[in-house]
């Protein structure tokens, strides 16, 4: 042993003694997270980061030092024998994405960890212990075949609307000994179920992730140990057609890809007590058949099952399979292997309808009272044979029939064939839908249909809600829940614009301030993440970016404004969860953009590409998305050049947090150019006015940082005006500028013209949508009466800022512009008349925050919670800080809290983590 390993050894023993010798601090560390989920399975991350929360009753809570055990085996960490890793004492604040830097990671490698600290208030125990495994790391580890059948059956359609069956593949085999761990690798394309002894493996549904599958395909790992045993087993696997098998065959096929006939790749691999290993991998002998109750499935039409053609016990051992016939080795799909390392989607709620009423022909209508994504689970008695047939919609006629015009060519229909007997209960495996209301035909004669007979089954990303808030204002409260039954509702594994009609495509540019605001809603960074890598996937060689990734859809339309979400949806991920390795990783394809953008398109200093202005902006006419007057209308160069100086803004900010100064140094050089030329262009320096004076016109360059300093209250003031007074306080402005709508009046002093916006209940607002009966958010802001091809009644787009602003400007939940991922808060409130209190909170990376403030006539409370090993900076409106009080004390000399200074009526001070309550009299 040399004598460095031999210091080495001793140190680590004397701090082991040392901290022993402490008592523990009454901290809690929980929430042990591996690339920020939670014991995962199969992960790829060859340096995965770790992180953790601190909780303690007492305040000012601060990290100074961790260590971090990884071992190879519980018994080894439960001894304190980090084999894999031992960090040592590593003096560091860092308590989220600590980055792994111990013994290289193999494919299959298991680790186990837990984490201790040392605090402000002492050291701390050992964490619970957490675990992670490895996947698949080299395409040589896969020793299984594609197998699948590259055909159509005689009862299935390839026409337009297709409609392919299910396949069904099967393996029995024999463990000959006790079994000391197994493992599942799979990728089911498009859809899997997978099977073991029948018994479901897992609760995801609709899985695995969709993907361009020609770019990338992803794969599941799963720990199957409990579902083997020794003597004889079986695995099958249910195949759907998801995104692979596209839903509309042969229509448009230079427009919308279609990968080829669902397949199947999997291996289980088995450790044996003895240590001995045997893999099952899939091959040509296994058996398959297409013939299985599952008769058709299609995202846009439905799922048809026939119980008459089920199969019991087909996934066990022992089945008679005489009848099946032998897997077909098939070719791959091109994409690389990945895991899958953002949550599967899963049936998140069950909800109960709230009326049934019947109509003529024997059929009759549900309403779950909801507009939702997901399905209808059925429970039905009658003869074999009968069906029972489920259509859905999101509205309903005059006449109460299903409204079905604004789904277009969508049958969005689920037919069930009873096989008779007892009470039969049944939901769809591989389709979902969008809907409010259910059209129930076929019902057996005897009874009719009763609210007991179904259960609504919301299906979305396994991600847990990380916010909650309610207001004074009961249209605010009704307007955040819509969004969030919207945003759940269009989070597929990717995030998608609609989920009901034939298209729920994941448009960039529905989700370019959208995803900020809903990460305050839900821990949506794995998704997100994952969505980047799509992005990635689909850009083209030489810089171009589609408008819809992953690139079901060919449409590279070369604009700023739905490609540049790649950048705000990558600063997003570093802002709300400090994820620097997403700039890393994308830097270089996001800078290959730019340079496409501005070597083609452009002109006397501007970028001139625009395709789709300031979408939606109101008033729509029955025909049109956009206004028919051209005054409202913004211009498309303007909207380019401006969101292009945006992205350069960016770029310098990755750059520098990258220490590329070199690159930081050139996007400062073409901002100042571009500025000059946008100005030159596009300003009335006489009346200060942007253009023809639109909201959006004047709005993005006074957000973006464009405006001469002298310019800014005017041009800011033809804001206002042109909403108060020509707009008689209605908004004006459509998916791009309403992205910087209500943090742009209230950050420059006119929180009451954000609140009228947000308050309002007649058209054009998102109370108006409320108002007239939705409980989610629509396509268009004239939704209830637009064109039927352009009305879905469940869309994000339009939300704009407003969840940011509900959070950041109303609650003040801020993680501070120079402390990504909330290593330091901005709580700046902004409490406004019409407006008495408002109550929220955000389960941040680093801990739970909360914010509950109430203004009386003389008197305003603020009760906070700040996460431990973070600290705030909060803003309290009072004209002197001797006017603020913390819990009965003269704020600036309570407990935790520091006098900063006087911010004009605000008092600005600095706490650690805890709660406090303040009070200004």
């Amino acid at each position: 042993m040399t004598l460095r390993i031999i210091l080495s050894s001793l140190l680590t023993a004397l701090l082991l003694t040392a901290f022993r010798a402490d008592k523990p601090a009454a901290v809690q560390l929980q929430r042990l997270r591996c690339e920020l989920l939670t014991n995962p399975e199969g992960i790829d991350a060859t340096a995965p980061r770790l992180s953790w929360e601190l909780s303690g009753a007492a305040r000012g809570l601060e990290q100074t030092a961790y260590q971090v055990l990884v071992a190879s085996s519980p018994d080894k960490l439960a001894a304190d024998e980090g084999d894999l890793w031992n960090s040592g004492q590593v003096t560091s604040a860092q308590s989220v994405h600590v980055r792994y830097a111990g013994q290289p990671l193999r494919s299959r490698t298991r680790c186990y960890w837990k984490v201790r600290t040392w605090t402000s208030q002492g050291p701390t125990a050992w964490s619970a212990p957490a675990s992670w495994s490895m996947g698949l790391l080299n395409y040589l580890n896969w020793k299984g075949r594609w197998i699948g059948f590259d055909r159509a059956f005689p009862w299935d359609d390839e026409t337009t609307h297709a409609r392919l069956s299910a396949r069904y593949f099967r393996k029995e085999f024999q463990a000959a000994k006790p079994i000391r761990q197994a493992t599942a690798y799979i990728i089911g394309l498009g859809l899997y179920e997978l099977h073991l002894n029948g018994q479901r493996v897992g609760e995801q549904v609709l899985a695995p992730g969709p993907t361009d599958y020609g770019q990338g395909v992803k794969y599941n790992t799963y720990d199957v140990t409990g579902l083997l045993k020794a003597g004889p087993n079986a695995v099958g696997v249910t195949l759907g057609n998801g995104r692979f098998y596209t839903m509309r065959q042969h229509y448009k096929p230079y427009k919308i890809k279609t990968f080829g006939y669902p397949k199947l790749l999997m291996q289980i691999e088995v450790t044996y007590a003895d240590g001995s290993r045997d893999i099952i991998k899939t091959d040509d002998t296994w058996q398959g058949t297409a013939d299985g109750p599952i008769r058709t499935n299609n995202e846009y039409d439905g799922e048809e099952y026939a119980a008459t053609k089920e199969m019991p016990g087909w996934a066990s051992a022992g089945f008679d399979a005489k009848s099946w016939l032998k897997a077909e080795l098939v070719q791959e799909p091109g994409g690389a292997f990945e895991a899958q390392m953002n949550e599967n989607m899963k049936v998140m709620e069950t909800l109960r309808p709230v009326s049934i009423k019947p109509l003529a022909g024997g059929k009759y209508i549900l309403d779950m009272g909801q507009n939702l994504a997901g399905w209808l689970r059925l429970h039905v008695q009658g003869k074999a044979g009968q069906q029972v047939t489920l259509r859905f919609a999101e509205t309903l006629q005059p006449s109460g029939e299903l409204y079905v015009r604004n789904l277009r060519d969508a049958r969005v229909t689920d037919v069930y064939t009873l096989k008779g007997g007892a009470r039969e209960t049944w939901e769809p495996r591989f389709v979902y839908h969008g809907f409010r209301y259910v059209e129930i035909s076929g019902w057996p004669a005897g009874a009719a249909p009763t609210l007991a007979d179904f259960d609504g089954r919301v299906v979305y990303d396994d991600m847990p809600t990380t916010g909650a808030l309610t207001t004074s204002d009961a249209t605010i409260n009704q307007v955040y829940r819509n969004a969030y039954w919207g945003i759940r509702s269009n989070y597929k594994g990717m995030p998608v614009d609609c989920p009901q009609r034939n298209e729920r495509q994941p448009w960039l540019g529905d989700r370019t301030t959208g995803a900020y605001g809903e990460s305050f809603l839900f821990d949506n960074s794995r998704l997100y993440a994952k969505w980047l890598r799509d992005i990635e996937q689909a850009q083209k060689a030489d810089g171009s970016i589609p408008d819809v990734a992953p690139a079901f859809w060919r449409y590279y339309g070369d604009n700023v404004t739905w490609p540049g979400t790649y950048l705000t949806v990558a600063d997003m991920l570093y802002r709300q969860y400090g994820d620097e390795q997403v700039l890393a990783r994308h830097y270089d394809s996001m800078r290959r953009w730019l340079v496409y953008m501005s070597q083609n398109y452009s002109e006397n200093g501007l970028v001139t590409k625009d395709k789709y202005g300031d979408w939606c902006v109101p008033p729509e006419s029955k025909e049109l998305i956009h206004s028919k007057d051209p005054a409202r209308n913004t211009d498309g160069v303007l909207i380019a050049s401006s969101t292009y100086y945006h992205m350069l803004d960016l770029m310098r900010g990755f750059a520098a947090t990258l220490g590329k100064t070199k690159d930081a140094d050139e996007y400062t050089q073409q901002m100042a150019a571009l500025k000059t030329a946008f100005n030159q262009k596009f300003l009335n320096r006489e009346s200060c006015q942007y253009s023809n004076n639109t909201v959006t016109a004047n709005l993005l360059p006074l957000s973006y940082g464009m405006v001469p300093a002298e310019a800014e209250a005017k041009v800011f003031q033809n804001i206002v005006d042109k909403i108060m007074v020509e707009n008689q306080g209605h908004i004006s402005t459509g998916v791009i500028g309403t992205q910087w709508l209500m943090r742009g009046l209230t950050q420059r002093g006119r929180p009451d013209v954000a609140l009228r916006l947000a308050s309002n209940r007649d058209y054009p607002s998102w109370g108006y949508m409320a108002a007239n009966g939705a409980t989610t958010i629509w396509e268009l802001w004239n939704g209830n009466t637009a064109d039927p091809a352009m009305n879905s009644q469940n869309h994000v787009m339009l939300l704009g800022d407003l969840l940011i602003w509900q959070y950041e400007n109303l609650a003040g939940i801020k993680s501070a512009p120079d402390a990504p991922g909330f290593q330091r808060l901005e709580m700046k409130p902004t409490p406004t008349a019409g407006l008495t209190f408002v109550n929220a909170s955000y389960q941040s990376v680093r801990g739970l925050i909360k914010s509950s403030w109430k203004q009386e006539a003389k008197r305003f409370t603020w009760n906070i919670t700040v996460p431990g090993n973070t600290k705030a900076v909060v803003y309290i409106p009072a004209k002197d800080a001797k006017d603020v009080q913390e819990s009965g004390k003269k704020a600036a000399s309570a407990p935790g809290v520091k006098f900063l200074r006087q911010e004009g009526e605000r008092a600005v001070f600095e706490v650690g983590s805890g709660d406090y309550a303040f009070v200004v009299k």
